[in-house]
Protein backbone atom coordinates (compact mmCIF):
# COMPACT_ATOMS: atom_id res chain seq x y z
CA UNK A 1 0.00 0.00 0.00
CA UNK A 2 1.29 3.35 -1.10
CA UNK A 3 1.19 5.45 2.01
CA UNK A 4 -0.63 8.83 2.41
CA UNK A 5 2.08 10.72 4.03
CA UNK A 6 0.37 13.67 4.75
CA UNK A 7 -2.80 11.61 7.18
CA UNK A 8 0.33 9.52 8.42
CA UNK A 9 2.45 12.64 9.56
CA UNK A 10 -0.79 14.24 11.45
CA UNK A 11 -1.65 10.73 13.22
CA UNK A 12 2.17 10.39 14.49
CA UNK A 13 1.77 13.91 15.53
CA UNK A 14 -1.18 13.39 17.26
CA UNK A 15 0.62 10.71 19.16
CA UNK A 16 2.97 12.73 20.11
CA UNK A 17 0.70 15.49 21.52
CA UNK A 18 -1.26 12.60 23.72
CA UNK A 19 2.11 11.13 25.07
CA UNK A 20 3.14 14.26 26.03
CA UNK A 21 -0.29 15.34 27.81
CA UNK A 22 -0.57 11.63 29.43
CA UNK A 23 2.74 11.41 31.99
CA UNK A 24 0.92 8.74 34.30
CA UNK A 25 -2.63 6.42 33.41
CA UNK A 26 -4.51 9.07 35.09
CA UNK A 27 -3.27 11.74 32.68
CA UNK A 28 -3.42 9.26 29.80
CA UNK A 29 -7.45 8.18 30.86
CA UNK A 30 -8.34 11.58 30.89
CA UNK A 31 -6.79 12.56 28.15
CA UNK A 32 -8.70 9.32 25.97
CA UNK A 33 -12.02 10.08 27.94
CA UNK A 34 -11.89 13.84 26.54
CA UNK A 35 -11.03 12.29 22.71
CA UNK A 36 -14.13 10.38 23.08
CA UNK A 37 -16.57 12.78 25.39
CA UNK A 38 -15.51 15.41 22.20
CA UNK A 39 -17.11 12.44 19.63
CA UNK A 40 -20.59 11.98 21.50
CA UNK A 41 -19.73 9.12 23.69
CA UNK A 42 -21.23 9.35 26.78
CA UNK A 43 -19.79 9.15 30.39
CA UNK A 44 -21.50 6.32 32.34
CA UNK A 45 -20.60 5.74 36.14
CA UNK A 46 -20.55 1.88 37.47
CA UNK A 47 -22.49 3.12 40.47
CA UNK A 48 -25.31 4.01 37.93
CA UNK A 49 -28.18 2.30 36.41
CA UNK A 50 -27.40 1.69 32.85
CA UNK A 51 -29.73 2.64 29.87
CA UNK A 52 -27.96 2.14 26.71
CA UNK A 53 -29.55 2.30 22.98
CA UNK A 54 -28.87 1.04 19.48
CA UNK A 55 -25.76 2.40 17.87
CA UNK A 56 -24.99 4.38 21.49
CA UNK A 57 -21.33 5.74 22.25
CA UNK A 58 -20.31 5.07 25.79
CA UNK A 59 -17.54 4.93 28.15
CA UNK A 60 -16.67 4.31 31.71
CA UNK A 61 -13.83 4.73 33.72
CA UNK A 62 -12.64 3.47 36.86
CA UNK A 63 -10.29 4.13 39.59
CA UNK A 64 -9.44 7.45 36.87
CA UNK A 65 -6.77 5.22 35.32
CA UNK A 66 -8.42 2.59 32.99
CA UNK A 67 -11.40 3.28 30.69
CA UNK A 68 -13.29 0.88 28.31
CA UNK A 69 -15.39 2.46 25.38
CA UNK A 70 -18.07 1.08 23.08
CA UNK A 71 -20.79 1.19 20.49
CA UNK A 72 -23.45 -0.15 20.40
CA UNK A 73 -24.31 -2.53 17.26
CA UNK A 74 -27.76 -2.03 15.31
CA UNK A 75 -27.80 -5.88 16.32
CA UNK A 76 -27.78 -7.16 19.54
CA UNK A 77 -23.96 -9.03 21.28
CA UNK A 78 -26.02 -11.92 21.35
CA UNK A 79 -26.24 -12.19 17.67
CA UNK A 80 -23.09 -10.06 16.14
CA UNK A 81 -20.96 -10.58 19.49
CA UNK A 82 -18.30 -8.27 20.15
CA UNK A 83 -15.40 -6.33 18.43
CA UNK A 84 -12.73 -5.74 21.28
CA UNK A 85 -9.46 -3.88 21.40
CA UNK A 86 -7.29 -3.91 24.34
CA UNK A 87 -4.52 -1.76 25.38
CA UNK A 88 -3.04 -1.06 28.93
CA UNK A 89 -2.28 2.79 30.48
CA UNK A 90 0.60 2.42 32.44
CA UNK A 91 4.71 2.69 31.58
CA UNK A 92 7.35 1.29 33.83
CA UNK A 93 8.80 4.48 35.85
CA UNK A 94 9.70 5.90 39.19
CA UNK A 95 6.81 6.23 42.11
CA UNK A 96 7.13 8.37 45.29
CA UNK A 97 6.40 6.16 48.81
CA UNK A 98 3.58 7.75 50.97
CA UNK A 99 6.56 9.60 53.17
CA UNK A 100 8.74 10.42 50.59
CA UNK A 101 10.57 13.75 51.50
CA UNK A 102 13.57 13.39 53.31
CA UNK A 103 16.57 15.21 54.24
CA UNK A 104 20.33 14.18 53.48
CA UNK A 105 23.55 15.70 53.42
CA UNK A 106 22.27 19.24 52.73
CA UNK A 107 19.36 17.65 49.72
CA UNK A 108 15.90 16.96 50.21
CA UNK A 109 15.20 14.27 48.19
CA UNK A 110 12.17 11.98 47.48
CA UNK A 111 12.09 8.26 48.25
CA UNK A 112 10.64 6.17 45.18
CA UNK A 113 9.65 2.60 44.61
CA UNK A 114 10.33 0.89 40.66
CA UNK A 115 7.15 0.48 39.00
CA UNK A 116 7.62 -2.31 36.55
CA UNK A 117 10.90 -3.59 34.81
CA UNK A 118 12.41 -0.19 34.29
CA UNK A 119 15.65 0.60 32.73
CA UNK A 120 16.98 1.89 35.71
CA UNK A 121 20.25 3.49 33.78
CA UNK A 122 17.95 5.89 31.34
CA UNK A 123 16.50 7.46 35.03
CA UNK A 124 19.55 9.22 35.75
CA UNK A 125 20.70 12.54 34.72
CA UNK A 126 17.60 13.66 32.83
CA UNK A 127 15.44 16.94 33.37
CA UNK A 128 12.00 15.21 35.76
CA UNK A 129 9.48 16.44 37.30
CA UNK A 130 6.39 14.99 39.23
CA UNK A 131 2.92 14.09 37.82
CA UNK A 132 -0.05 12.05 38.56
CA UNK A 133 -3.14 11.89 40.86
CA UNK A 134 -3.25 13.99 44.14
CA UNK A 135 -6.85 13.54 46.77
CA UNK A 136 -7.82 16.47 48.30
CA UNK A 137 -10.11 16.52 51.06
CA UNK A 138 -13.55 18.67 50.18
CA UNK A 139 -15.57 20.85 52.26
CA UNK A 140 -18.06 18.00 52.66
CA UNK A 141 -15.36 15.96 54.22
CA UNK A 142 -15.18 13.49 50.92
CA UNK A 143 -12.36 12.39 49.28
CA UNK A 144 -11.64 14.48 45.52
CA UNK A 145 -9.28 13.74 43.11
CA UNK A 146 -7.24 16.36 41.09
CA UNK A 147 -4.81 15.80 38.63
CA UNK A 148 -1.50 17.01 38.79
CA UNK A 149 1.61 17.73 35.66
CA UNK A 150 4.28 20.06 36.55
CA UNK A 151 5.62 20.92 33.73
CA UNK A 152 9.23 21.77 34.17
CA UNK A 153 12.66 20.71 35.21
CA UNK A 154 12.04 19.48 39.04
CA UNK A 155 14.03 16.37 39.84
CA UNK A 156 17.21 14.77 38.97
CA UNK A 157 19.30 11.23 39.90
CA UNK A 158 22.43 12.35 39.39
CA UNK A 159 24.99 9.65 38.33
CA UNK A 160 28.31 9.59 40.29
CA UNK A 161 30.89 11.19 38.76
CA UNK A 162 33.45 8.77 36.38
CA UNK A 163 36.45 10.30 38.77
CA UNK A 164 34.52 8.24 41.45
CA UNK A 165 33.87 5.31 39.63
CA UNK A 166 36.24 4.58 37.86
CA UNK A 167 34.67 0.67 36.76
CA UNK A 168 31.37 2.00 35.44
CA UNK A 169 32.04 2.14 31.73
CA UNK A 170 33.62 -1.81 32.15
CA UNK A 171 31.54 -3.51 34.34
CA UNK A 172 28.11 -1.40 33.59
CA UNK A 173 26.13 1.21 35.24
CA UNK A 174 25.08 -0.71 39.01
CA UNK A 175 22.17 1.27 41.03
CA UNK A 176 20.87 0.11 44.28
CA UNK A 177 17.17 0.49 44.18
CA UNK A 178 16.71 1.97 47.69
CA UNK A 179 19.61 4.17 47.99
CA UNK A 180 20.85 5.40 44.31
CA UNK A 181 17.39 6.03 43.26
CA UNK A 182 15.50 8.82 45.68
CA UNK A 183 15.69 12.24 43.35
CA UNK A 184 17.53 15.57 44.74
CA UNK A 185 14.52 17.98 44.78
CA UNK A 186 15.91 21.16 46.35
CA UNK A 187 18.78 22.20 49.14
CA UNK A 188 17.63 21.58 52.70
CA UNK A 189 16.71 25.02 54.57
CA UNK A 190 16.63 24.97 58.52
CA UNK A 191 13.35 26.18 59.36
CA UNK A 192 11.39 24.14 56.59
CA UNK A 193 10.85 20.57 57.00
CA UNK A 194 11.10 18.38 53.96
CA UNK A 195 7.73 17.41 53.90
CA UNK A 196 6.26 20.75 54.30
CA UNK A 197 8.57 21.56 51.13
CA UNK A 198 6.38 19.12 49.14
CA UNK A 199 2.96 19.58 50.05
CA UNK A 200 3.85 23.58 49.01
CA UNK A 201 5.18 22.61 45.95
CA UNK A 202 1.70 20.49 44.90
CA UNK A 203 -0.49 23.01 46.94
CA UNK A 204 1.00 25.83 44.92
CA UNK A 205 0.78 24.39 41.07
CA UNK A 206 -3.15 23.38 42.65
CA UNK A 207 -3.71 26.50 44.29
CA UNK A 208 -5.17 24.65 47.33
CA UNK A 209 -4.16 24.84 51.19
CA UNK A 210 -2.18 22.10 51.85
CA UNK A 211 -4.21 21.03 54.93
CA UNK A 212 -6.66 19.87 52.25
CA UNK A 213 -3.89 17.17 50.39
CA UNK A 214 -4.98 13.59 52.01
CA UNK A 215 -2.51 11.89 49.73
CA UNK A 216 -0.59 12.11 46.93
CA UNK A 217 -0.45 9.49 43.67
CA UNK A 218 2.52 10.84 42.32
CA UNK A 219 5.79 9.47 39.62
CA UNK A 220 8.14 10.90 37.90
CA UNK A 221 8.39 12.17 34.31
CA UNK A 222 10.74 13.33 32.08
CA UNK A 223 9.71 16.70 30.54
CA UNK A 224 11.86 16.79 27.42
CA UNK A 225 8.87 16.46 24.30
CA UNK A 226 8.26 14.08 22.26
CA UNK A 227 9.72 14.41 18.67
CA UNK A 228 10.35 12.74 15.01
CA UNK A 229 13.58 12.20 14.33
CA UNK A 230 15.92 11.04 11.64
CA UNK A 231 16.91 12.33 8.35
CA UNK A 232 13.52 11.69 6.80
CA UNK A 233 11.53 11.91 10.38
CA UNK A 234 11.36 8.28 9.70
CA UNK A 235 11.60 7.87 13.32
CA UNK A 236 9.67 8.89 16.73
CA UNK A 237 11.46 9.75 19.96
CA UNK A 238 9.19 9.84 22.88
CA UNK A 239 8.50 8.10 26.92
CA UNK A 240 5.38 5.50 27.30
CA UNK A 241 5.21 4.79 23.57
CA UNK A 242 4.81 1.72 25.13
CA UNK A 243 1.67 1.57 25.42
CA UNK A 244 0.52 4.70 25.27
CA UNK A 245 0.94 4.25 21.15
CA UNK A 246 -1.75 1.01 21.19
CA UNK A 247 -4.37 3.11 23.05
CA UNK A 248 -4.37 6.19 20.47
CA UNK A 249 -4.46 4.34 17.82
CA UNK A 250 -7.50 1.98 18.89
CA UNK A 251 -9.13 5.05 19.74
CA UNK A 252 -8.43 6.83 16.70
CA UNK A 253 -9.46 3.69 14.77
CA UNK A 254 -12.84 3.45 16.60
CA UNK A 255 -13.84 7.26 15.94
CA UNK A 256 -12.80 7.10 12.30
CA UNK A 257 -14.21 4.39 11.47
CA UNK A 258 -18.39 4.03 10.47
CA UNK A 259 -20.81 5.27 13.30
CA UNK A 260 -23.09 2.19 12.67
CA UNK A 261 -22.04 -1.65 12.78
CA UNK A 262 -24.14 -4.68 13.36
CA UNK A 263 -21.51 -5.43 16.17
CA UNK A 264 -20.81 -3.81 19.11
CA UNK A 265 -17.14 -2.63 18.97
CA UNK A 266 -15.13 -1.88 22.30
CA UNK A 267 -12.21 -0.48 23.71
CA UNK A 268 -10.60 -2.18 26.48
CA UNK A 269 -7.51 0.17 28.22
CA UNK A 270 -6.29 -1.19 31.55
CA UNK A 271 -4.11 -0.03 34.14
CA UNK A 272 -1.55 -2.31 36.51
CA UNK A 273 -0.13 -4.21 33.14
CA UNK A 274 3.30 -3.59 34.45
CA UNK A 275 3.28 -5.23 37.10
CA UNK A 276 1.00 -7.90 36.77
CA UNK A 277 -2.70 -6.41 36.10
CA UNK A 278 -4.07 -7.74 39.34
CA UNK A 279 -5.85 -4.92 40.67
CA UNK A 280 -9.01 -3.98 40.72
CA UNK A 281 -8.49 -1.55 36.93
CA UNK A 282 -5.90 -4.31 35.73
CA UNK A 283 -6.23 -6.53 32.98
CA UNK A 284 -6.91 -9.50 35.73
CA UNK A 285 -10.16 -7.26 37.15
CA UNK A 286 -13.69 -8.08 35.45
CA UNK A 287 -13.68 -4.60 34.69
CA UNK A 288 -14.40 -5.21 30.88
CA UNK A 289 -16.25 -8.71 31.82
CA UNK A 290 -18.92 -6.51 33.78
CA UNK A 291 -18.86 -3.87 31.00
CA UNK A 292 -19.99 -6.38 28.36
CA UNK A 293 -22.29 -8.36 30.46
CA UNK A 294 -23.98 -4.73 31.16
CA UNK A 295 -24.06 -4.17 27.49
CA UNK A 296 -26.09 -8.25 27.24
CA UNK A 297 -28.14 -7.40 30.42
CA UNK A 298 -31.52 -6.35 28.82
CA UNK A 299 -31.46 -9.68 27.21
CA UNK A 300 -33.88 -12.48 28.90
CA UNK A 301 -30.76 -14.86 29.63
CA UNK A 302 -28.39 -12.45 29.84
CA UNK A 303 -25.89 -15.08 31.08
CA UNK A 304 -26.34 -17.41 27.85
CA UNK A 305 -26.13 -13.91 25.62
CA UNK A 306 -23.03 -13.37 26.93
CA UNK A 307 -21.44 -16.60 26.11
CA UNK A 308 -22.71 -16.51 23.15
CA UNK A 309 -21.55 -13.50 22.45
CA UNK A 310 -17.84 -13.57 23.26
CA UNK A 311 -18.14 -17.71 21.16
CA UNK A 312 -18.66 -15.30 18.21
CA UNK A 313 -16.05 -12.43 19.06
CA UNK A 314 -12.28 -11.59 18.84
CA UNK A 315 -9.90 -9.22 21.25
CA UNK A 316 -7.12 -7.89 19.78
CA UNK A 317 -4.13 -7.42 22.26
CA UNK A 318 -2.41 -4.60 21.44
CA UNK A 319 0.73 -3.84 22.75
CA UNK A 320 4.38 -2.67 21.22
CA UNK A 321 6.70 -5.04 20.11
CA UNK A 322 10.32 -5.86 19.66
CA UNK A 323 11.89 -4.53 16.58
CA UNK A 324 15.20 -5.94 15.81
CA UNK A 325 17.90 -4.02 17.32
CA UNK A 326 21.01 -3.88 14.88
CA UNK A 327 23.89 -4.58 17.51
CA UNK A 328 22.41 -6.96 19.39
CA UNK A 329 20.74 -9.11 16.39
CA UNK A 330 21.95 -12.40 18.28
CA UNK A 331 19.13 -11.87 20.58
CA UNK A 332 16.50 -12.15 18.37
CA UNK A 333 15.01 -15.33 16.39
CA UNK A 334 16.98 -15.29 13.14
CA UNK A 335 13.59 -15.54 10.87
CA UNK A 336 11.49 -13.70 13.09
CA UNK A 337 13.00 -10.16 12.81
CA UNK A 338 10.61 -7.61 12.84
CA UNK A 339 11.69 -3.55 10.97
CA UNK A 340 10.72 -0.74 12.44
CA UNK A 341 8.33 0.76 9.57
CA UNK A 342 7.64 -2.39 7.98
CA UNK A 343 4.03 -3.11 9.72
CA UNK A 344 2.57 -3.89 12.92
CA UNK A 345 3.64 -7.38 14.39
CA UNK A 346 1.88 -10.33 15.29
CA UNK A 347 3.18 -11.93 18.61
CA UNK A 348 3.24 -15.94 19.33
CA UNK A 349 4.62 -18.11 22.09
CA UNK A 350 4.07 -21.79 22.74
CA UNK A 351 4.03 -21.22 26.38
CA UNK A 352 0.95 -18.86 25.92
CA UNK A 353 2.67 -15.84 27.04
CA UNK A 354 1.08 -14.18 24.03
CA UNK A 355 -2.23 -15.81 23.24
CA UNK A 356 -2.19 -16.12 19.51
CA UNK A 357 -3.29 -19.13 17.97
CA UNK A 358 -3.95 -20.33 14.43
CA UNK A 359 -7.23 -18.47 13.80
CA UNK A 360 -6.55 -15.49 16.12
CA UNK A 361 -3.48 -15.00 13.58
CA UNK A 362 -4.99 -15.73 10.38
CA UNK A 363 -7.92 -13.06 11.14
CA UNK A 364 -5.53 -10.43 12.06
CA UNK A 365 -2.94 -11.04 8.79
CA UNK A 366 -6.56 -10.71 6.77
CA UNK A 367 -7.29 -7.54 8.63
CA UNK A 368 -3.88 -6.37 7.14
CA UNK A 369 -4.35 -7.95 3.79
CA UNK A 370 -8.24 -6.03 3.64
CA UNK A 371 -6.53 -2.67 4.87
CA UNK A 372 -3.39 -2.91 2.55
CA UNK A 373 -0.68 -3.37 5.38
CA UNK A 374 2.17 -5.10 5.45
CA UNK A 375 2.36 -7.45 9.13
CA UNK A 376 5.78 -9.11 10.36
CA UNK A 377 5.71 -12.12 13.01
CA UNK A 378 7.80 -12.05 15.94
CA UNK A 379 8.61 -15.21 18.67
CA UNK A 380 11.10 -14.62 21.10
CA UNK A 381 14.45 -17.55 21.22
CA UNK A 382 14.03 -20.72 22.07
CA UNK A 383 16.87 -20.06 24.83
CA UNK A 384 15.39 -16.99 26.28
CA UNK A 385 12.02 -16.04 28.48
CA UNK A 386 9.30 -14.31 27.36
CA UNK A 387 7.46 -11.17 28.10
CA UNK A 388 3.53 -11.14 28.14
CA UNK A 389 0.68 -8.84 27.75
CA UNK A 390 -2.96 -8.41 29.04
CA UNK A 391 -3.64 -10.93 25.90
CA UNK A 392 -3.58 -14.21 28.03
CA UNK A 393 -5.15 -12.98 30.96
CA UNK A 394 -8.00 -11.51 28.92
CA UNK A 395 -8.71 -14.93 27.11
CA UNK A 396 -8.42 -16.85 30.23
CA UNK A 397 -10.46 -14.67 31.80
CA UNK A 398 -13.32 -14.70 29.10
CA UNK A 399 -12.52 -17.85 27.23
CA UNK A 400 -12.25 -15.39 24.11
CA UNK A 401 -10.21 -16.15 21.16
CA UNK A 402 -7.36 -13.69 21.45
CA UNK A 403 -4.28 -12.15 19.67
CA UNK A 404 -1.40 -10.50 20.06
CA UNK A 405 -0.04 -7.73 18.17
CA UNK A 406 2.11 -3.93 18.38
CA UNK A 407 3.87 -1.92 16.49
CA UNK A 408 7.98 -2.36 16.67
CA UNK A 409 10.07 -0.80 18.80
CA UNK A 410 13.39 -0.33 20.63
CA UNK A 411 14.48 1.10 23.63
CA UNK A 412 11.38 -0.43 25.17
CA UNK A 413 10.98 0.43 29.16
CA UNK A 414 13.85 2.95 28.53
CA UNK A 415 12.52 6.21 29.83
CA UNK A 416 13.14 7.33 26.10
CA UNK A 417 11.88 4.86 23.26
CA UNK A 418 11.90 4.41 19.60
CA UNK A 419 9.64 3.95 16.85
CA UNK A 420 8.27 4.31 12.99
CA UNK A 421 6.90 7.16 12.24
CA UNK A 422 4.94 5.44 9.35
CA UNK A 423 4.23 2.41 11.65
CA UNK A 424 1.26 4.59 13.77
CA UNK A 425 -0.83 5.25 10.68
CA UNK A 426 -0.45 1.50 9.71
CA UNK A 427 -1.36 0.13 13.02
CA UNK A 428 -4.62 2.44 12.94
CA UNK A 429 -5.43 1.39 9.09
CA UNK A 430 -5.76 -2.29 10.43
CA UNK A 431 -7.84 -1.23 13.64
CA UNK A 432 -10.56 0.71 11.62
CA UNK A 433 -10.63 -1.49 8.93
CA UNK A 434 -11.42 -4.54 11.73
CA UNK A 435 -13.75 -2.11 13.50
CA UNK A 436 -15.68 -1.11 9.78
CA UNK A 437 -15.96 -4.85 8.14
CA UNK A 438 -19.30 -6.10 8.85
Amino acid sequence: MKRNLKTYRKYAESLLEFIDASPTPFHATGELAALLKAEGFAELQEADSWSLKKNGRYYVTRNDSSLVAFVMGSQSAEQAGFKIIGAHTDSPNLRLKPNPAYEKSGYVQLGVEVYGGVLLATWTDRDLSLAGRVVLESKKGQPVSRLLKIDKPLLRIPQLAIHLNREVNDKGLKLNKQTHLPPILQMAEKNLSSEKVLKELVAGELKCKVEEIVSLDLALYDVQASTFAGPNDEFVFAPRLDNLASCHAATIALLEAPKQDSTTRVLAFYDHEEVGSESAQGGGSPFLKDALERIVMDTKNSREALMRAIAKSVFISADMAHAVHPNYADKHEDRHLPLINAGPVIKTNAGQRYATDGVSSAHFELLCKRAGVNVQKFVVRSDMGCGSTIGPITAANLGIRTVDVGNPMLSMHSIREMAGSQDHGDLIQVFREYFSAE
